[in-house]
């Protein structure tokens, strides 16, 4: 092991409390996680759960309408403030249990507010649902005091509509993509998740209409800004009882956030428009908000460019030249990694040789010098630098070491490349996914005498395929849920769901599982460090790439409360016409 803090015998004394942890942890996907803390109260004794009412499986409703090309933009009315945005992407749902992505986020953010939102400025968590909160002196229970606020249809809402959200993402019925999330923080939400323990297991409650308490597995510092993503998402169970599966249907929808929908056709639009009965709607200062799902982003590049798109959430790369003069060009540095993900269970791949000769033969250099071009960063890890975190190095060399690849690629059994089976890699549809990809396997190609062939699919089947472990190496990118190097790490435990290419290894997952215990300090990134030291430089579990920047097309002297920041969070609530 390496040392860390520059100090071994710290950090023997860390690993040996690690390695002797008794509590054996069932993954819910199989993860952990901390929180942040407000002013600290002392809270009231915590009430038993109510048995909960088994929850019915979660359909995934279709849109009612058909399929049609993306409309042109409409002349808004000469009073009506629209705010038009390239989404990127057709969502997988409109439901906050079924969606997994950025695009739906965005989305998310737009039609529905949880106990905690987002800074648009900072994207730290700020108060949302919840007006204000306390917190136990040993960090592990939050007390949450909700604020007067409505459906959209007028129903008030209750702390029982979260005690009610939260388990319907946890049932098992849900199969909800995230669900391991809120299993990382709630105590008793593995066991449920797992099907280990029915839904009282779970230590959420609502102690009175306005309280909702919930309580942690230890003193996550991080907790209030996790709370803001949309596994924690707040649904009106009153219109799913009604509707079921067809509750998130134009006709049927209601919501909670700044606008409600009122069009869904697919791959061609989502319409979203102010919401009367949002409890801050005096803040909201749209009138519209469309949601174009243009994959293409020389289409999108072109609309911006002609006034039918405000906001652009991507760039063509073969133009990134030209566009990175631009003043309405808005590129951050970002909380996020791209990776490529390696199905560790099937062969050659279930050789860490093998996985090693290939992350040591691509130049990083040249790929975000030559590629990517927008000021991406090289990572050899999957965590970038952030306050007391710096970045993973590799073990041994430098990022790109051809002849450390071809020494790691002979061991494995395949001097040369001779022997070795073509495969295929994985990415979704995207002209940057695509030139990224065929740089990466020329370098394989010429460093290793290797050949993999390209596969591309549309959002939706690429994310099953990837998470269900369907594929030789895939494409993936990680866009941090909170800023802790957790958010990076927790993912590739046993079992968790996002982990696609299956990794497994029980020193790090003992590593992951401390460190989701332990108090904030540099114990507990040392500990993290370790772990990702073991997922990265002695197991190769993923290939890293570069650390993100945002790349973003919207004119900020014509629109305000649009901020770059860390996370790329950007409220529609908080846009406004100048």
């Amino acid at each position: 092991m390496k040392e860390i803090n520059g100090n071994m015998k710290k950090f023997m004394t860390i690993l040996m409390s690690v390695l002797l942890v008794s509590l054996v942890l069932v993954s819910c996907g199989g993860k952990k996680e901390e929180a942040k803390v407000e002013p600290v109260a002392t809270a009231a004794p915590a009430k038993a759960a109510a048995p909960a009412k088994a929850t019915e499986p979660v359909k995934v409703a279709e849109p009612a309408k058909v399929a049609e090309p993306v409309k042109a933009a409409e002349p808004a009315k000469s009073d009506e403030i629209v705010f038009r945005i390239n989404n990127g992407a057709e969502p997988e749902s409109l439901d906050p249990s079924q969606i997994q992505g950025v695009p739906e986020h965005r989305i998310f953010e737009t039609l529905f507010e949880g106990l905690i939102a987002s800074d648009p400025v900072t994207a730290d968590g700020i108060p949302g649902v919840a007006e204000s909160w306390t917190v136990s002196e040993d960090g592990t229970q939050y007390t949450f005091k909700l604020r007067e606020a409505y459906w959209s249809d007028g129903v008030k809402i209750t702390a029982d509509d979260v005690v009610y959200s939260w388990l319907r993402e946890l049932a098992p019925e849900t199969a909800s993509p995230y669900a391991w999330f809120p299993c990382m923080f709630l105590a008793g939400a593995d066991e449920y998740n797992s099907g280990a323990a029915d839904a009282s297991a779970v230590q959420i409650r609502a102690l009175d209409e306005s309280t909702f308490q919930m309580d942690l597995i230890g003193p996550l510092p991080y907790v209030i800004g996790a709370l803001g993503h949309y596994s924690f998402g707040i649904v009106p169970k009153h219109a799913i009882e009604k509707f079921g599966a067809n509750w998130i249907l134009p006709e049927n929808f209601v919501g909670n956030g700044p606008y409600i929908l009122q069009e869904w056709t697919p791959q061609s639009r989502i319409v979203a428009v102010k919401n009367d009965k949002y409890w801050d709607a005096d803040a909201v200062k749209l009138d519209k908000v469309i949601f174009y799902p243009i994959e293409d982003t020389n289409t999108s590049y072109n609309m911006f460019l002609q006034g039918e798109l405000d906001w652009d959430t991507s760039a063509p790369q073969d133009q990134l030249d030209s566009i990175m003069m631009r003043e309405d060009f808005q590129v951050a540095p970002q909380l996020s990694t791209y990776y490529y993900t390696i199905n560790n269970t099937r062969a050659p791949f279930n050789d860490a040789n093998v996985r090693k000769a290939l992350a040591y033969a691509v130049d990083r250099e040249a790929l975000v010098e030559q590629v990517t071009k927008a000021g991406q960063i090289p990572a050899w890890g999957i965590v970038p630098d952030m306050a007391g975190y710096e970045a993973l190095q590799p073990a041994e060399g430098e990022m790109y070491d051809p002849e450390v690849a071809q020494k790691f690629l002979a061991a494995a059994g395949y001097p040369n490349g001779v022997g070795f089976p073509s495969f295929q890699l994985l990415y979704n549809t995207n002209d940057a996914h695509k030139k990224i990809a065929e740089f990466i396997q020329q370098q394989w190609k010429e460093n290793l005498n290797i050949n993999c062939e390209l596969i591309n699919e549309e959002w939706a089947t690429y994310l099953s395929d990837r998470n269900s472990g369907n594929f030789d190496v895939a494409r993936a990118g990680w866009v941090g849920d909170y800023q802790d190097p957790n958010t990076f790490l927790d993912m590739f435990i046993t079992g968790a769901g996002m982990n696609g290419g299956k990794y497994s290894n029980d020193v790090y997952d003992l590593f992951i599982n401390e460190g989701a215990r332990m108090e904030a300090g540099e114990d507990r990134m040392g500990v993290l460090k370790t772990a990702e030291d073991t997922l990265i430089n002695e197991d190769q579990g993923i290939i890293p790439f570069y650390y993100y920047v945002s790349q973003n097309l919207i004119d900020t002297n014509k629109w305000g409360g649009w901020t770059s920041n860390t996370m790329d969070y950007h409220p529609t609530k908080n846009i406004y016409l100048k």
